[in-house]
């Protein structure tokens, strides 16, 4: 009798990425492997890569560097942005076997019959404008939130983001079947779907590139009644495509929860023209108005970059005093690394890097002083927390529908059920 194989997953990166290592976990169960936690030895590990910034393609070169230690024999894919991106790079890291771009990714459990370990890696890519196919992909049993794909891609040219160079052209789900997987979910008893992708706002294309008839506000309106599933997020929209009327339905529906995450990536209206965003700041404090009228209690996080080139003192000073003033919830803040091929590279002045890092450890202090201004001002309110089923050192964790995170001793009937909660 044949030895059943064995797989361990790593990820690296957004959302986006945990939804799609879940799906190649799924395949590769349903071809007769074993899934074994990434610490444990397997006989295949899957690096699903994410090339945002420079430090995610540092980490996949140490973990594959890990796996060569404890297991020198066992096969290594990598596959996801940086996989795109860089195949050739990838394939001359020792002990790397094979390296699968975006238009293979999910061909992974035919490309794995016929690999074995050898001196050289295999590489399965193409251009990315060859890659116009739309894989649906969720996450389950990962997480008690589960994360549901339903765009890919973006037709964006920011001039610091190697994203469409690493996932092609924005294409989407078609709502039926997004419909269809959300009561699939619901069927397995999930509470809560964040809904991702690269732009989501730009749902709508077809995998031909074609559009849709249908965009966002018609997605979320059609999921707002699929029974069993009681939280709705959006993981991130950009505000140019963040209509008012999006944030009114999201401040009526009972299943959509009040919390918005909106990428700025500068306060600064030169280096937002630089970055080739498209929209200015007064757009992004006029969205925050709108949801705060409508929802005083709404969560709003933001993607800031600090660094850019050309970012003196007083865009960064703008940058802050914007954000100061702005009621906002968090922030993610990014330290600007130069990625190849992007138009920021010819910008000038470069800033330092020692510089980026002060700005971004000022920012980091400016969140942290915003969540616990939002969290304070939620004192003493009862709100609905959906606490994960993690017992982690006898605690567990859970989010408010305005994503304020509850942590308190872990109880087993608590797990993955919604529970009234005073702040």
């Amino acid at each position: 009798m044949q030895k059943r194989r064995s797989v361990a997953f790593h990820t690296l990166g957004c959302k986006l990425n945990f939804s799609e290592t879940s799906t190649l976990s799924r395949l590769l169960e349903a071809d007769g492997f074993e899934k074994k936690d990434f610490d444990d030895n397997a006989d295949v590990y899957v690096i699903n890569t994410c090339s945002v910034t420079d430090n995610a393609d540092k980490e996949c070169r140490q973990i594959v560097r890990r796996i060569q230690r404890k297991a020198p024999e066992s096969l290594v894919v990598i596959t996801g942005c940086y996989a795109q991106l860089k195949p050739t790079e990838i394939a001359a890291i020792p002990g790397v076997d094979l390296v699968l771009g975006a238009a293979e990714k999910f061909n992974i459990t035919q490309h794995l019959k016929d690999l074995h370990k050898n001196d050289s890696a295999k590489i399965c890519s193409c251009d990315i404008e060859a890659v116009t196919g739309f894989n649906t992909s969720f996450s389950v049993n990962d997480r008690t939130r589960t994360f549901l794909k339903v765009q890919d891609g973006c037709d964006y040219s920011c001039s610091f983001c190697t994203i469409p160079m690493a996932r092609g052209k924005s294409r989407s789900d078609s709502i039926d079947n997004v419909i269809r997987n959300a009561a699939t979910l619901a069927a397995k008893g999930v509470k809560e779907i964040v809904l991702t992708g690269v732009n989501l706002g730009d749902f709508g294309k077809g995998p031909d590139g074609e559009k849709h008839t249908q965009d966002f506000y018609e997605l979320i309106q059609e999921l707002d009644n699929v029974e069993g599933i009681e939280r709705y997020r959006i993981s991130s929209i950009e505000p140019n495509l963040l209509t008012n009327e999006i944030i009114q339905f999201v401040a009526e529906s009972k299943r959509f929860m009040p919390h918005f995450h909106i990428p700025l990536q500068s306060g600064s209206n030169k280096i937002l023209g630089l970055m080739r965003r498209r929209y200015r700041r007064e757009l992004y404090a006029e969205k925050v108005a709108v949801i705060k009228q409508f929802m005083p209690h709404c969560a709003i996080g933001v993607d800031v970059i600090v660094g850019f080139p050309s970012e003196d003192e007083a865009a960064f000073n703008e940058t802050f005093e914007f954000l100061h003033n702005l009621d906002v919830s968090y922030l993610h803040v990014f330290t600007y690394s130069e990625r190849d091929n992007t138009k920021a590279l010819n910008i000038e002045p470069v800033v330092p890097v020692h510089t980026r890092h002060e700005r971004n450890k000022i920012l980091r202090n400016l969140s942290y002083q915003k969540l616990q201004y939002f969290t304070a001002q939620h004192a003493g309110q009862t709100r609905k927390v959906l606490f994960e089923d993690h017992n982690k050192n006898g605690m567990m964790e859970g989010y408010t529908d305005n994503y304020i995170r509850i942590t308190t001793p872990y109880r087993n009937e608590w797990a993955n059920e919604i529970v009234e909660w005073k702040i």
